[in-house]
Order: C-alpha cells, then sequence, then structure tokens
C-alpha cells in the first residue's frame, strides 16, 4: 500500500485511535515529562527518522520551516503501514492548519514577541519553531507521541535552533497553564476531544485570560462543533497545489481566535 493510501488511514484512524490515546493519557500538568534542549536522542530512533523521511521546506505556505516529512520519495510511501515500527506518524505530515497558523506567525511576529507560546499537539513542531522565529519569550510544544518529541527536536537543528522544552503528556483536562498564548492546528477531528478541547482552553481564558488560536481547513467535526459560534475568523490562506493533492481537495486554511462570549465552565 502506498503511503498515499496509508496516509488516507491516518485520516480516518486519526478520529478514533489517536483521539482515544488523548482522551485516556491524563496527568497533571506539574506531572508532565518534559523534554530540554540538553536531552540526549535514542540513536536508533534519530539514525531510522533521519532515514526515512526527507528533508523539506516546499510545497507549503511555510518556505523558511525545514521540516523532515514523509514525502513521495521516501520508502515508506509505498511500503505498507504496519512496517512502521513507531506508530502512526501524524507528526511527520504537516497539516493545513498548523501551516496557516505558522504562517500567520511569521508574518505578524507581534503575536508572539516577548510572550509565552503553548503549542498543543504540535505534530511536527512547525508552529512552535515560527514562534520561536517570531521572538517568544518561552515556547512548549505538546504531542503525547514520543516519536513527535525527537523528530521536534530534529527540525529546531534543521532550522539552527536551541530545541524548545517538549511534553509528551496529554495535558488537557490539566491545570490551566500560565500562558499568554495557547495554538493548535488541525485538533478537531473527535467530538468528544473537541468538547474536552472546548472545556479546557475556556478553562485557560477564564483563569489565565489566555488568547487562543486555532487552525484548521475547515473539517466537517470543526465546523459543526459549538465551539465554532465562538470563533472570530483572523485570515485565509490559500493553500499550495502539493498540500491541496495530499488533503484531498481542501483548498484553504483558516485561523480563529477564540472568543467565547461567556467563558465561565
Amino acid at each position: 500500500m502506498a503511503f498515499h493510501g496509508w496516509k488516507w488511514l491516518l485520516l480516518l484512524d486519526r478520529q478514533n485511535s489517536f483521539a482515544k490515546a488523548w482522551r485516556s493519557r491524563r496527568g497533571g500538568w506539574k506531572r508532565c515529562c518534559h523534554w530540554s534542549a540538553g536531552k540526549s536522542l535514542d540513536p536508533e530512533v534519530k539514525a531510522f527518522l533521519e532515514e526515512n523521511t526527507e528533508v523539506t521546506n516546499s510545497g507549503h505556505l511555510t518556505p523558511e520551516i525545514r521540516l523532515r516529512l514523509l514525502t513521495p520519495r521516501c520508502r515508506f510511501w509505498r511500503e505498507k503501514p504496519d512496517l512502521w515500527p513507531y506508530g502512526d506518524p501524524f507528526w511527520a505530515i504537516y497539516w493545513p492548519g498548523g501551516q496557516a497558523l505558522s504562517r500567520y506567525i511569521l508574518d505578524n511576529p507581534r503575536v508572539v514577541k516577548g510572550r509565552s507560546v503553548l503549542d498543543l499537539g504540535s505534530g511536527c513542531g512547525a508552529t512552535a519553531i515560527a514562534a520561536v522565529m517570531s521572538g517568544a519569550s518561552q515556547v512548549l510544544a505538546n504531542d503525547i507521541d514520543p516519536i513527535a518529541g525527537v523528530a521536534m527536536i530534529l527540525n529546531c537543528e534543521l532550522n539552527h535552533l536551541n530545541p524548545f522544552p517538549i511534553t509528551i503528556k496529554n495535558i488537557i483536562n490539566s491545570e490551566a497553564g500560565n500562558w499568554d498564548l495557547i495554538v493548535l492546528g488541525d485538533m478537531f477531528y473527535d467530538e468528544q476531544l473537541a468538547d474536552g478541547l472546548h472545556r479546557w482552553l475556556r478553562k485557560c481564558i477564564r483563569i489565565q485570560q489566555t488568547e487562543v488560536l486555532i487552525g484548521d481547513p475547515g473539517r466537517h467535526q470543526f465546523l459543526s462543533h459549538s465551539i465554532h459560534s465562538q470563533l472570530h475568523k483572523v485570515i485565509e490562506y490559500s493553500l499550495p497545489e502539493y498540500t491541496r493533492q495530499e488533503n484531498y481537495g481542501l483548498t484553504s486554511s483558516i485561523v480563529w481566535s477564540y472568543q467565547p462570549s461567556n467563558s465561565s465552565e
């Protein structure tokens, strides 16, 4: 099965196993497992990712950022999915919501300059990288997949950045961290997960006055969720042709500001 077909399976499976993992991996903010710039990488995992991904900055909204991704020139674009040894590589795809957030931050550095930023569901780490490039004072990337953490460190190195802290615990439903800005892209693909995100983000706004930006290309699960009525459209980007082909006809991606009219629980 070609990876193009595998990616379609990832899109479907994302509504099941990955969402289930987010729901089941609970833990308080203070108990999160952090990776810092000094943490050494597993040499076997590092070598595998370097061998089986391609460094690219083309076909996406942010040519300033180089990333290790799965592309048609990679072995696992053609191999059977079960030969990939580290679980579904959601992080190896630069999803369109994340692209829009990253583009917006790079074009509008004032949004993050001097501020603390949490990149929720960070994946390849592009949005966190954009925040560092644009002058954020503190960045924490969060993804429940430890392999995504390895990929993010490699991607920081590609862009000549010191790796930012990474947490690989589920922080949804934890204490509201003291962040100036939370960014999240392509996270509203499962109703129960979306409900949890809605409650937690609303709590962060109520307790910490956190600003929240959401990137999404207009998936049905996002547009039909109740949070959509409390969003303000910030900007819409036309997706490059390569990204359109890789996302089955999606033509644009939007950055939304979450502004609940009543942020009480």
